[in-house]
């Protein structure tokens, strides 16, 4: 079952290498489109096979899906392949590294879930991370310069996300069924902008083939192999393997010829060592924490 988590975050880390590349090619929103138009059929199969669910439950609970839709598939997609041609994959997996401590932080605050020392240092030290990657390790350039724009839309795409976990907990529908059902409304939903915008498919071999993976591995085999894991484990036990998704998107960036560049390396770490002290539960208190971790949309 470990196999399967970190084989999920494996692939959601291929999201953001490939996501950067697909984005020279085609227009973030194209990309979104087709992401969720080619996977929902087999999102569909998918979910009937795993989860065998009750589709009625999931019909009686279709504004709170369609809401979902609009904020983690068409939101947060849009938002993040936006970033990405203009911050890096790297920088993006990093700061998106920190969605587990915003949602706990959330929780917190408007859930009054509580929040022991460990967790508040945690949500400090990630946070501090996310601030030397956000500043190159010049904390002084945000007073001369502000964030880039690359930057705040990563940032906008884990706030997004944080708002889509905290209301996914209110849902009776299973996970992967939830996620096909807000795939159907994320396509029907982008029809009329694309009818306005127009779409492209990509150029070039490589490019098809990296919106191939994207479709294939991070939107459908990563829900699968996340969902059979943590139902395994627990989520906050899950939750822990989020951490890999930085250190896999570093090797594959590199891999692919992407530069490291220092601040990175030691905001990075910090994210991870916090996000690791904001998920460490005591047992007595796993109960409380399993929502923290939530379930990435990659």
């Amino acid at each position: 079952m470990y196999l399967f988590l970190a084989l999920a975050n494996l692939f959601w880390a291929g999201n953001y290498v490939f996501g950067e590349m697909v984005t020279r090619e085609i227009s973030p929103i194209s990309l979104t489109f087709f992401r969720w138009a080619f996977a929902v059929l087999p999102l569909l199969a998918i979910a009937w096979l795993i989860e065998r669910p009750d589709w009625r439950v999931a019909l009686r609970e279709w504004p709170v899906h369609l809401l979902q839709s609009a904020l983690g598939l068409t939101g947060y997609t849009l938002l993040l392949y936006a970033a990405l041609g203009l911050t890096g994959a790297v920088n993006a997996a990093v700061i998106s590294a920190i969605n587990p401590a915003t949602i706990a932080l959330a929780a917190a605050i408007f859930l009054h879930e509580r929040l022991g020392w460990v967790q508040v240092l945690g949500l400090i030290v990630a946070f501090i991370g996310v601030t030397v990657v956000l500043t190159s390790g010049d904390v002084g350039q945000i007073l001369e310069q502000g964030f880039g724009v690359g930057d705040l839309l990563v940032i906008g795409s884990v706030l997004a996300w944080t708002v889509y976990s905290l209301i996914s907990r209110r849902l009776a529908t299973p996970p992967i069924t939830a996620t096909a059902v807000q795939a159907v409304f994320a396509v029907a939903t982008m029809v009329p902008v694309i009818a306005i915008t127009g779409v492209s498919l990509p150029a070039t071999g490589a490019g098809a083939l990296g919106l191939a993976y994207i479709v294939i591995f991070p939107s459908m085999a990563g829900y699968a192999l996340w969902n059979i894991g943590a139902s395994k484990v627990g989520p906050a036990r899950a939750g822990i393997f989020l951490n890999l998704l930085p250190v896999f998107t570093v090797i594959i960036a590199l891999a692919f010829g992407a530069t490291l560049e220092p601040p990175a390396v030691i905001g990075g770490a910090l994210v991870i060592v916090g996000v690791y002290l904001t998920l460490h539960i005591r047992r007595s208190e796993s109960g409380r924490a399993d929502a923290a971790s939530g379930l990435p949309v990659r």
